[in-house]
């Protein structure tokens, strides 16, 4: 919210689960700052966070203005693998540094 209101503050966003909204409450989106964002965005989601599906970010992405990308994560829910028993995350730091380092250069 804040680079949608000062654009200065970065130059683009790397956002980590975002919650679109709250679990089982899609109705209540939190995306009313999208329209604002004057920076590239790279969202990086789990495909089972209970914060928003990967369809209901893909459509809320189209509100965002300028150019943004979704790195989805397989079978990770909002705390992207790193808390599950099975550990999802083992290569998720380096694939996040990599579609980062794709995105922004």
């Amino acid at each position: 919210m804040l680079l949608a209101a000062d654009p200065t503050v970065a130059d683009g966003l790397l956002l980590l689960s975002y919650p679109l909204h709250p679990p089982r409450k899609p109705e209540q989106l939190r995306t009313q700052h999208f329209p604002k964002l004057q920076r590239r965005a790279l969202f990086v989601h789990g495909s089972r966070d209970g914060f928003g599906s990967l369809q209901e970010l893909e459509l809320a992405l189209k509100l965002i203005p300028v150019e943004t990308r979704l790195l989805p994560i397989t079978g990770a829910g909002h705390d992207l693998g790193f808390g599950a028993k099975k550990n999802l995350a083992a290569d998720l730091p380096q694939t996040i540094l990599a579609a980062f380092k794709e995105f922004f250069d």
